[in-house]
């Protein structure tokens, strides 16, 4: 039981101090030492990536700090991740997330996308200048309750709502939960072009990710 609480103890303290080598011999140590990577990831790599988003949001530190320990975080994903069974993986929805046409950044949407991965959510990470179309069809083929738009350009914010407009048109608005972020976005632009939510920082997203979702099913 020692072992084992320190184990998790490592890799939550090693993703809140972005150590990836550190994250990488914790997770690693879980596998050797037959620790459920479920609880690992809950209590070690999840709460480690919320802690930091927290102290982003406080402006305690900075936004490198913040990538630093999403990267961190996904090595230990992608060492764990493999080893749960089926039938125990956290699943709580499914999110499609992108950069919109024209738009090339992606830090926001990259930690964005770590955060909700913490949260238990299903990721598909489009990348950056993703068309109209491609967030529809990932949307459907996926089978995706949340998609995510993400722009932070000003001249690029109008994809945001061709997104929109096009889910509208092809009669598949009402499938999903549409939220909207980057530096130009905010609240009255989210409810201007008919988006679901805006988010202003990264666990604000996943934050509000899980409550559209969960008050959608009724719970």
């Amino acid at each position: 039981m020692a072992k084992k609480e320190e184990i998790i103890r490592r890799l939550r303290e090693s993703v809140i101090s972005c150590d990836e080598k550190g994250v990488k011999d914790a997770a690693l140590a879980v596998i050797e030492e037959g620790v459920d990577p479920v609880e690992a990831i809950e209590r070690g790599l999840s709460e480690g990536i919320r802690k930091v988003g927290e102290k982003f949001d406080k402006l305690e530190v900075f936004l490198t700090d913040l990538m630093m320990a999403a990267e961190a975080m996904k090595t230990g994903m992608n060492i764990l991740l493999p080893k749960i069974p089926e039938e125990k993986m956290l699943r709580r929805g499914k999110v499609v997330i992108g950069t919109v046409k024209g738009d090339i950044h992606d830090i926001g949407k990259n930690i964005t996308a770590a955060l909700l991965t913490a949260s238990g959510f299903d990721v598909y990470d489009l990348g950056v200048d993703v068309p109209i179309s491609k967030f529809v069809e990932e949307a459907e083929k996926n089978e995706a309750d949340i998609i995510a738009l993400s722009a932070l350009m000003t001249s690029t914010m109008s994809g945001q709502k061709d997104v929109i407009s096009y889910l509208q048109e092809s009669g598949k608005r009402e499938k999903y939960i549409v939220m909207v972020g980057g530096g130009p976005a905010n609240k009255e632009w989210a409810e201007e072009i008919g988006a679901d939510a805006y988010a202003e920082t990264a666990k604000g997203g996943a934050d509000t990710a899980l409550r559209l979702l969960n008050a959608k099913r009724g719970k």
